[in-house]
């Protein structure tokens, strides 16, 4: 009996999905990937259905807006299952966001902090004798 050639082995799926064979491997150990094992005299070969092409490109694209592989999993095989619940995946969206935007918040406060780190370090550079008040920087850190 001849192989189905419509699955793909892993370097050619790596190829096609341009990624490499650890991020394939690892996907599939994750169980984000359909594969099957096949015999082939001595070896063991994994091949991977067609679809992983677009699974990849989906992972790729929900790890790009910020989700783990861990909350892609569920949410990727229900869609190709078929059971995708939009409510929830609304509300994890929203939760992400809220998430980020947290994030976000304190990856400004922390430009802040050390735009003015480098205006004393300058100003210690420009003048020896610059004195820096450790009082003014607790009022700036406490009012934040």
């Amino acid at each position: 009996m001849a192989p189905d050639t419509s699955f793909l082995l892993i370097g050619k799926l790596a190829t096609t999905a341009n990624t490499t064979k650890d991020t394939i491997r690892h996907y599939d150990q994750l169980g984000l990937l359909k594969s099957r094992k096949r015999q082939a005299g001595s070896r063991l070969y994994t091949e991977f259905h067609p679809e992983c092409v677009e699974r990849i490109e989906l992972i790729k694209s929900a790890q790009a807006i910020g989700f783990t592989l861990t909350e892609i999993k569920d949410s990727l095989n229900d869609y190709y299952d078929g059971q995708l619940d939009i409510n929830l995946q609304l509300s994890l969206t929203e939760q992400k966001l809220a998430q980020v935007k947290k994030q976000q918040a304190t990856i400004s406060l922390m430009v802040d902090m050390l735009s003015e780190r480098i205006d004393i370090l300058g100003k210690m550079k420009a003048d020896s004798n610059y004195e820096l008040d450790v009082e003014v920087c607790k009022k700036t850190l406490s009012s934040r």
